[in-house]
């Protein structure tokens, strides 16, 4: 059995002193990179070098492809970059209401005709009284706005500058606003108008013109422009006193300064549908304990 100790001791050679500059060691002991390395090793080997015109072709291969990338990286960002058509929230808003105020003519007219085949109904139930009644109760109807009516008058149309219906920046003051529809159907009452709607919806004494953002609201109904301003009455003393309010006037100032447009023409025959009628609630006096 051998003596641990008698075995021969293996030098250790000692760590270089350079070994923590790797990367100086490689640059110093191999200058060359290893690709021009690979090159003089096949030369030696006697392998033909690489004649000049496949390296010219090849470089106009890789020329061309560094060319056709650059032409499609540009094309793509010009397309990226090209505005394409665009539809602004604004004419998706004037969309759907236009296509929710169709919906609301339709029911209008189903209201209506529902409320005269109710009339009817009434009257061959109850006779003479219920007739009497329906007629007295029609005469209110028409005063209060809640009865559908026809006849002649006059048709007044404000419509947004052409600014504003193309979408322009800055051109929000060239849009028909609540307080100029306040101001001309305020002046075709007071020129004897006996019944108002606009783009069909037909006014009452409790029917709010007013604004919700960007858009006009009658009775809570979302209008856009153009708007159509239908008043029943006697055409021509309607038009005459029309000239002397205060309504002539402002549509005249807003054309000139804001370039908003407006007609005014006699119509032989209106139809206005009815309005919607209000809930009347009555308060009555608690009992005192």
């Amino acid at each position: 059995m051998t003596d641990p100790a008698s075995r021969p001791t293996v030098p250790v050679p000692p760590p270089r002193p350079d070994a923590s500059m790797t990367l100086l060691r490689e640059v110093m002991e191999r200058p060359l990179d290893p690709g021009y390395d690979d090159a003089a090793a096949r030369r030696a080997a006697g392998h033909a070098p690489i004649s000049r015109g496949r390296h010219l072709a090849r470089a106009a291969l890789v020329l061309l492809l560094a060319v056709g990338i650059g032409l499609g990286g540009v094309w793509a960002a010009r397309e990226l970059r090209r505005p394409g058509p665009e539809v602004s929230a604004r004419q998706v808003l004037i969309a759907q209401i236009r296509e929710r105020s169709e919906i609301t003519a339709e029911l209008v007219e189903q209201n209506t005709a529902l409320r005269t085949e109710i009339q009817e109904l009434q009257e061959q139930a109850f006779g003479e009284t219920a007739a009497g009644a329906n007629d007295e109760a029609e005469l209110l109807g028409i005063w209060a706005g809640t009865t559908p009516v026809s006849g002649p008058g006059i048709v007044i149309t404000m419509a947004d500058s052409a600014r504003a219906q193309a979408g322009e920046p800055g051109s929000e003051d060239e849009r028909v606003q609540d307080f100029d529809l306040q101001v001309v159907v305020n002046a075709v009452w007071a020129s004897g108008a006996e019944s108002v709607a606009i783009n069909g919806i037909r006014l009452t004494g409790s029917t709010a013109i007013r604004t919700a953002g960007s858009a006009v609201l009658v009775d809570l109904q979302p209008l856009v422009s153009p708007y159509t301003i239908e008043a029943i009455g006697d055409p021509a003393a309607m038009r005459t006193a029309f000239a002397r309010t205060t309504g002539a006037a402002h549509l005249s100032t807003i054309s000139s300064g804001y370039g908003i447009t407006s007609q005014l023409v006699v119509a032989d025959d209106l139809e206005l549908p009815a309005g919607s009628a209000s809930r009347l609630s009555v308060a009555v006096p608690g009992e005192q304990g």
